[in-house]
């Protein structure tokens, strides 16, 4: 891995988490910049509610704007987008966010699987997974179709995940572009396009 390689021609990056992944939300977060010609898109497993909370947390810890997520959402560089809970969140060649309401998967709807398998048919080389702290192995496929998409991946670092085994599977499972801690994270996102 070239830690210091700098990613560009980048148009979205797309960050899944699930518990303990909050924590490293708001450690990188509230030290981001403005996206240069990129939009963030995260998504978390959450409780099936109507609960605005994330996206409160998110908008009130965050320099970048946050955008909500409604059915047919065009993606905009330079904003944060969460995806709502008990939806999957899938991407559409017109660059609108769309919402589902099929199965859940890995116990969870939205699914970081299904978002970043979505993303990676549309974006392409130009997409950035990055899977945070959790507890199952969502994520992990996704972050297969991503690279074989020619897109980058990132790993958090294990040892800095509050819940490890969610990174370490995709670490067993993929060859990732990075394993990073937040810190790391953080930069890495700052770099991005620059």
């Amino acid at each position: 891995m070239e830690e210091n390689k700098i990613i560009s021609n980048c148009r979205l990056v797309i960050i899944g988490g699930s518990a303990g992944s909050l924590n490293a939300l708001m450690q990188i977060l509230p030290e981001l910049t403005a996206l240069r010609n990129y939009a963030i898109v995260i998504v978390v497993h959450r409780k099936s509610t109507d609960d605005q909370t994330l996206e409160e947390l998110i908008t009130l810890k965050s320099s970048v704007p946050v955008k909500p997520i409604e059915d047919k959402t065009i993606l905009i560089p330079g904003f944060i987008y969460i995806a709502p809970s008990n939806y999957h969140l899938l991407f559409e060649k017109d660059d609108t966010l769309a919402l589902d309401t099929s199965e859940k998967i890995n116990y969870s709807r939205p699914s970081i699987d299904v978002s970043f398998e979505s993303a990676a048919e549309i974006f392409g080389s130009s997409l950035v997974g990055i899977l945070f702290s959790g507890s199952n192995t969502d994520g992990t496929l996704g972050l297969q179709a991503i690279q074989e998409n020619g897109g980058k991946i990132v790993v958090q670092n294990p040892l800095s995940a509050d819940m490890p085994f969610m990174p370490n599977n995709a670490i067993l499972f993929t060859t990732p572009d990075y394993v990073l801690n937040n810190e790391e994270i953080l930069a890495l996102l700052n770099s991005i396009n620059s």
